[in-house]
């Protein structure tokens, strides 16, 4: 595997909340990070799945900055990479992948056992591990269930980074473990109509979408996304980096 034939290389510099709290990008994530909590008032999220309508839109960046900005408070924070097509969340760390979710899986181990401290105190990621030739399947086992609510004694929040709705059934399936969804959106990439599909498919299992990461909005271009925000309870990222 790549990951043994080279040293993970640190920190990805996506990793803005981490690199530079102070700037507008990290102030995002920490916006998000509230809207969160208030959504969980009364039901609590604490378990989360980050996906996309399609592949590009910056859902892994997303996922990652959200955890930091998480764990800044103190939660015990676990990012789980459950793409398991794609993975990136490992690169963004700068962590190894030779065990990782398709490990604890198959081998019956617990996620806690398996994810890995990062440089952010209260941050821990279960990288995807190595890629199995049944990624829907993995990631809609029973084993999968379990391992997510007993997972949950050992963190406050579970973040899992999850395929794009459109392309593949993995995020939907996810859907109906998790506490809620948040969908990510690449600001004019996507026809509306295909972001409408997603959205319906993750309702049709009774999924609950917590609301909508606006990535790529240019706010002196774009002043009018400010107020959708505010007025319809969706989420802005600046961050133009997509992973």
């Amino acid at each position: 595997m790549a990951d043994r034939a080279k040293p993970p290389a640190g920190p990805s510099a996506t990793l803005i909340a981490h690199i530079d709290p102070k700037s507008p990008a990290a102030e995002a994530y920490r916006t998000l990070r509230t809207s969160i909590q208030f959504a969980g008032l009364d039901h609590k999220c604490r378990s989360i799945v980050v996906t996309s309508s399609s592949p590009g839109e910056g859902k892994s960046t997303t996922v990652a900055n959200f955890g930091v900005v998480m764990a800044q408070t103190g939660s015990r924070v676990c990012l789980i990479d459950s793409d398991l097509r794609r993975p990136t969340l490992h690169r963004i760390f700068g962590l190894g992948n030779s065990r990782g979710l398709t490990t604890a899986l198959l081998d019956g181990l617990p996620f806690a056992e398996i994810a890995q401290p990062t440089n952010v105190a209260n941050l821990s990621v279960l990288t995807s591990g190595p890629l199995p030739p049944n990624p829907a399947e993995l990631v809609g086992s029973n084993r999968m269930r379990e391992a997510l609510e007993a997972v949950a004694a050992a963190f406050d929040m579970i973040l899992l980074d999850s395929p794009p709705v459109v392309s593949v059934s993995d995020a939907v399936v996810l859907a109906t473990f998790a506490d809620g969804v948040v969908m990510v959106v690449q600001t004019g990439k996507v026809p509306h109509e295909v972001i409408r599909r997603a959205t319906s498919q993750i309702l049709a299992v009774k999924g609950r979408i917590l609301g909508v990461v606006m990535n790529g909005v240019n706010l002196k271009r774009d002043g009018y996304y400010y107020d959708y925000y505010r007025y319809y309870n969706s989420y802005y990222s600046p961050d133009s980096k997509k992973r």
